[in-house]
């Protein structure tokens, strides 16, 4: 599927560039826990010798295990008796055996932090609010309390107060497959925010819920803020928290990309494999529309390891390899793509036997362009984004920018002898 010898096209040239980020300091998440455990504890009422369900979902979040573990010795000191239950809706292929292994990949694990783990794909009606049904996992449902553990970050497909997190948790999360499908089903007719904050905070009223840790992490991935509410102050917590990630979310310095290469894509990346807060574009019917970037296309090269065969989120880009397509479970990404109610999500873009052929099929699909005014951005992933590399058409538009600091050495785009990219993040890179 590639094109012909004589219509191979030239590719220009490039530089590295790094944004320098205002990054907050790291904390001792394992420190800070004790330490809002301090500031709450007497508000909230623990159930002595009560069986209290901890809600962990599937986002790689850094300390994870660590915070959990710590949460967990917490209630036993206060005479409880805790275990862990997944909170991803279909994550793990809606499967009760699939939800644990994705918490195992976690580091969650009994032996890990120090209560059992234990999953059920069932749920309980809660009624219903504002024509909005309400569902919450069986299991925890039967606890005496529960406790919500999330990280707080910029939703991939709504824009609200709040966005992913213990609210949104509350109602997809807990609400496992059932109430994920539901509720993105709803989607396609009400406004997702609306639909997902309206079940959440609902949730949380109908439901024992003790207290939430919220947990921000900054630009290098590393846990910068940590704060515990009891369940009246979650709300006012999370939008408080939503705020600082907001501002510490990595973007891209460009507002005008014409071809966007993105090294890797997965679940344990975004959960739309691609964030759209980065790239701008989603291919949700129902996602949110953001003005900035404007990217023409996009060509993914590979699925991460992380992503456990999921390519929710790959019907973003435009271009792909054999590669990526060869890593796909298919039954895996058809399950999160249905329940999300986002076949779009699922659908493979146009696939190409190596990085070469890709790019040249993308570059035929561009405006009409030269060498020298092409712009052409290359990433590992849409978390990491201190180092690109950028066509020399982008200059011009970075010059004076303060926080972008550009290399001296012009380079060039190298491949393999199979046709694929010599990546500047690749283990030995130079």
């Amino acid at each position: 599927m590639g094109l012909s010898e004589a219509s191979k096209l030239e590719l220009p040239e490039t530089r590295l560039i790094r944004q320098r980020f205002e990054v907050p300091e790291a904390i001792d998440a394992l420190y800070r826990v004790e330490r809002e455990w301090d500031r709450i504890r007497d508000q909230i009422r623990l159930p002595a010798g009560g069986r209290i369900a901890v809600g962990v979902g599937s986002r790689g979040i850094a300390n994870l295990a660590v915070v959990v573990k710590a949460v967990v010795g917490l209630l036993k000191d206060a005479g409880c008796d805790p275990f862990i239950t997944p909170a991803m809706g279909s994550h793990g292929g809606a499967t009760t055996e699939g939800q644990i292994e994705v918490l195992k990949l976690r580091g969650v694990t009994e032996e890990a932090v120090g209560a059992p783990v234990l999953a059920t794909m069932d749920v309980v009606p809660m009624g219903e609010v504002n024509g909005i049904p309400l569902f919450i996992d069986r299991l925890a449902n039967e606890a005496d309390g529960m406790v919500l553990i999330n990280r707080i970050k910029p939703h991939t497909n709504f824009i609200g107060a709040t966005e992913s997190g213990l609210i949104k948790m509350m109602a997809i999360g807990l609400g496992n497959q059932k109430g994920a499908e539901h509720y993105h089903r709803l989607s396609v007719i009400r406004d997702q925010y609306e639909i997902i904050s309206t079940a959440g905070k609902e949730l949380l009223k109908r439901c024992n819920i003790l207290f939430g840790v919220g947990l921000v992490e900054n630009q290098e991935h590393r846990t910068c803020m940590l704060r515990m509410a009891e369940r009246d102050r979650i709300e006012a917590m999370e939008i408080e928290l939503l705020e600082k990630a907001r501002s510490v979310l990595p973007l891209l310095p460009l507002d005008e990309i014409d071809l966007l290469i993105v090294d890797e894509m997965g679940k344990d990346i975004s959960g739309e494999g691609i964030d759209p807060n980065v790239v701008g574009r989603d291919v949700c019917a129902y996602g949110a529309r953001r003005p900035l970037p404007r990217v023409t296309r996009i060509f993914v090269r590979d699925l991460t390891p992380g992503s456990e065969g999921s390519a929710l989120g790959v019907g973003q880009a435009d271009f792909t390899t054999q590669r990526l397509v060869d890593k796909i479970d298919f039954r895996v990404t058809a399950i999160n793509c249905l329940t999300a109610c986002c076949p779009e999500s699922g659908k493979v873009p146009l696939t190409y036997s190596n990085d070469r052929e890709a790019m040249e099929a993308a570059l035929v699909t561009l405006r009409p362009y030269s060498l020298e005014d092409v712009r052409v951005v290359h990433i590992k992933n849409t978390l990491e984004l201190s180092l690109l590399a950028v066509s020399t058409g982008c200059l011009p538009d970075l010059s004076g920018n303060e926080a972008v600091e550009i290399d001296k050495e012009t380079r060039s785009f190298a491949f393999d002898e199979d046709g694929n990219l010599l990546s500047p993040w690749a283990v030995g890179a130079g």
